[in-house]
């Protein structure tokens, strides 16, 4: 529920198209597990894909763009950590998060300190910026309401259907469509193929 509420509050932070690891302390069972849902390449990456012309390296390239992409392990993982380890279902753990898209939040100081470092970077994606900053191009102010109607709705389509519908259903078609339109690499069966990893953590005493 944090980690789906992040991804509506702190963007910068948390987001469903990101990933990550989860570690996990059973107190009935004294053992431990880590949930690996990091992004993954995509299977049309290569060595080369960040280098020019002569070899060196663009940095945008691996920043910025399409490019730059890994193939989002959060809606994955988080599904998994709830079925096997949750006390509630996905469309209950999803619905502080739709309510908060939906309905807005006050942006706080560190979100628009946020929106202003990225500013840059948030002007190459118009619908982005159309969410994230004013008719003038400024970022919301604290304490104005960040309402993110878009993500709302695929959050409650996730909600409903689960995190097939990520991955191969409508959200993942247009994942697909904008990874197409950008120059990116991403496909249909990277996303479909994804898989969240239950992993045996290292352990020690100190």
């Amino acid at each position: 529920t944090a980690g789906f509420t992040m991804a509506v509050t702190l963007p910068r932070a948390g987001n469903i198209g990101g990933g990550g690891f989860m570690l996990i302390h059973d107190a009935q069972t004294n053992r431990q597990t880590a949930i690996d849902y990091r992004e993954q390449a995509s299977s049309k990456a290569d060595r080369d894909m960040f280098l020019d012309s002569g070899g060196n390296p663009v940095d945008d390239l691996s920043q910025i763009t399409h490019l730059a992409a890994g193939v989002p392990g959060t809606v994955r993982g988080f599904e998994l950590a709830l079925k096997k380890y949750g006390t509630i279902d996905l469309a209950r753990a999803l619905r502080p998060a739709i309510e908060l898209a939906e309905q807005g939040f006050p942006v706080s100081q560190d979100l628009h300190e946020s929106l202003l470092h990225y500013q840059d970077e948030f002007a190459l994606s118009p619908e982005a910026q159309k969410v994230f900053y004013q008719p003038d191009g400024s970022p919301w102010p604290v304490g104005a309401l960040l309402v993110q109607k878009d993500l709302a709705a695929s959050l409650r389509l996730i909600a409903e259907n689960g995190a097939d519908e990520f991955y191969q259903g409508s959200i993942a078609e247009k994942i697909v469509a904008d990874m197409r339109d950008n120059r990116g690499i991403i496909n249909a069966e990277d996303l479909k193929n994804y898989k969240a990893i239950e992993r045996e953590p290292l352990q020690g005493s100190y």
